[in-house]
């Protein structure tokens, strides 16, 4: 997925136009975008629309923190709906991803549904004390499928005034949050998607910022407005220079067999190239 779009869980008539938007992804929130008095509403309504709308691209749904009283409530109400995924946020430590796995077998198990066949994706950094723990979210449940990370919970944990400088980049420690959600992603074997931006009129510096995350390892990133995904999806997906690169690395290796390192257009090549070269070319086509 390049793009995950958030959608207000209390906001049912932008469900349909969520699915509707390009987006790769839906998120329906159930956290920070519902005030708490009108959860059991968004709830209803995520629920009810779940099981009645055609859906064409996946459809996930972000809970509440696992250690509010929100959480399962949430959890509860929207399974009958089948949602593709649960966005965790806040999580602490592996522990928790771990608990919203165990309530998420036996809730599989009493909708009769093939055990982890609803994805988790967990929110790593959005305290001080989870972006500590970073190496917790190494080990996790087969069902996570993606890790991603918050600047925005960060800050107001930390106690900051912003997290970006007057240039519009992201300040040390935030920049070290999104290295630990990078690094913890590959140590788990699962994609790594960047966090939000706030920006929802500049779409150059959405898609600036976008082209920066799949640099530096990103395979997609969130959302919080329809006007973000166009400049995502062009970010991520492969120039015509870097596939035209990709493929003669590719024709290069093929026709050296059992050649672990070669010469390359004045480079010296072995297989870490070859795999960039073929994630390149994987990725060329995804509209």
């Amino acid at each position: 997925m390049r793009s995950m779009l958030f959608v207000p869980g209390d906001r049912p008539e932008r469900f349909t136009k969520a699915v509707a938007s390009g987006t790769d992804a839906v998120i329906l929130d159930l956290e920070d975008a519902v005030v708490p008095e009108r959860r059991p509403f968004a709830r209803g309504e995520i629920a009810r629309w779940l099981v009645s709308a055609e859906r064409t691209v996946p459809v996930w749904v972000r809970i509440n923190p696992v250690e509010t009283a929100d959480a399962l409530p949430d959890l509860a109400a929207v399974i009958e709906g089948r949602p593709d995924g649960i966005v965790l946020p806040k999580a602490r430590d592996g522990a928790d991803v771990r608990h919203v796995d165990h309530w998420l077998e036996a809730l599989e198990a009493r909708c009769g549904y093939a055990q982890g066949s609803i994805g988790l994706l967990p929110l790593i950094t959005e305290s001080a004390g989870a972006l500590l723990r970073a190496g917790s979210f190494t080990g996790l449940p087969a069902r996570v499928t993606g890790l991603t990370w918050g600047a925005e919970d960060l800050a107001a944990d930390i106690g900051a005034l912003a997290n970006k400088d007057v240039e519009g980049e992201y300040e040390l420690t935030y920049a070290m949050a999104r290295s630990f959600c990078l690094l913890a992603a590959a140590a788990a074997g699962v994609p790594a998607y960047d966090t939000v931006d706030v920006e929802i009129r500049d779409v150059a510096a959405v898609e600036r910022r976008a082209r920066a995350s799949r640099r530096q390892g990103f395979v997609g990133k969130l959302a919080i407005h329809p006007a973000q995904v166009a400049p995502i999806h062009a970010a991520f997906g492969p120039t015509a220079e870097e596939i035209a690169w990709a493929e003669r690395v590719l024709a290069a290796f093929e026709a050296a067999p059992g050649v672990g390192a070669l010469a390359f257009e004045g480079s010296m090549l072995d297989k870490p190239h070859l795999r960039q070269a073929q994630r390149i070319l994987a990725n060329r086509q995804r509209d």
